[in-house]
């Protein structure tokens, strides 16, 4: 009975007496959850035809976590598009049990080549070759509405004023009238076998390519009509 009591004091002892102690193996994180991070903006920017580059990745709160080989999954904002800033989170798991989520801040750079200004564009000034050039730039400023050709954004005046350098985008021109409201035009109305004209009367402004309302002056009758030129409109059939 004596050696009870010896075998729970010893039993006791132990921990005192510095034998070691089982403590899980955690390991940083950081480059995987990088590489997740990487792997999925390529993925969401694949269809875009730019050169994408990570400009800045933040991760936040602790990446220790315990040694074994775990899946990761990045879950982003349904309506962000792979490029420009976003907060993002990112899944770890071991099998289907969550072990982690970390909140991580990415910053994207999305180059393309696209129409900008070599000068200062006045307000109603209307843009001409000389104005504009082909340069690589972050569609994040170009808000993803930007041209990729001179010749669309030649010809077309400046709604306001446009800084030098800076990506022109579709919202800040507008075509300029080749018609206005009340000018006399000839009306054309044509098939594969004959040719008419008349004379009308333009009851709105209109661009080229543009389907503005005439009147004939013969029939007096009023008909939409696609403008050709300063001076000339189509029947729309």
């Amino acid at each position: 009975m004596r050696t009870i009591p010896v075998i729970l004091y010893c039993l006791l002892l132990l921990p005192a007496l510095g034998f070691p102690q089982t403590t899980p193996v955690t390991v940083a994180r950081d480059e995987e959850i990088r590489s997740a991070v990487s792997t999925y903006v390529q993925q969401r920017t694949a269809n875009l035809g730019c050169e994408i580059r990570i400009r800045r990745l933040s991760i936040s709160g602790n990446t220790e976590i315990p040694a074994a080989a775990l899946e990761y999954e990045v879950v982003a904002p349904q309506q962000w598009e792979g490029w420009g800033s976003a907060n993002l989170a990112v899944i770890a798991r071991l099998g289907d049990r969550v072990i982690r989520n970390i909140p991580v801040r990415v910053e994207v750079e999305a180059l393309a080549d696209m129409v900008v200004t070599v000068r200062q564009i006045d307000h109603g000034s209307i843009l001409a070759p000389g104005d504009l050039a082909i340069r690589k730039q972050d569609i994040s400023q170009a808000q993803g509405r930007f041209f990729t050709k001179i010749g669309d954004a030649v010809g077309k005046k400046a709604r306001s004023t446009l800084r030098p350098n800076s990506p022109v985008k579709a919202d800040q021109l507008e075509k300029v009238p080749l018609i206005k409201s009340g000018q006399i035009v000839t009306i054309v109305a044509e098939n594969e076998r004959m040719r008419i004209t008349v004379t009308g009367k333009a009851k709105n402004a209109g661009a080229e390519g543009d389907t503005i309302t005439v009147q004939n002056l013969t029939s007096l009758k009023e008909i939409p009509a696609r403008v050709l030129d300063a001076n000339m409109v189509a029947v729309v059939f």
